[in-house]
């Protein structure tokens, strides 16, 4: 099952980063490029590699890892470090 993750599916809105668009996105570890946590287009790519790696198209587990994301602590900066977090916490939290 690929999921594929669409604006219109996330919780909250975020900006979009126009000229940076086009670049490269998360799509699998290694990554240790920064994560901009305020582009739409990095978050999507994210929310779409850990909901596939969850196994999961359910809104509610979506939903949780925006909020995941929205509280995380700064110093996590590189999409591979976000994507560990972001595993590791919502493997917590659906236990």
């Amino acid at each position: 099952m690929a999921v594929a993750v669409k604006a219109s599916d996330l919780k909250y809105r975020y900006p979009r980063d126009i000229a940076r668009r086009e670049e490269p996105k998360f799509s699998g570890l290694p990554d240790p490029a920064p994560f901009n946590r305020h582009d739409m287009y990095e978050v999507l790519a994210m929310m779409t590699v850990v909901m596939n790696e969850l196994g999961s198209d359910d809104g509610r587990d979506l939903h949780m890892l925006e909020d995941i994301l929205n509280v995380a602590p700064g110093f996590i900066a590189t999409r591979e470090e976000v994507y560990d977090y972001l595993i590791g916490t919502a493997r917590e939290c659906r236990r």
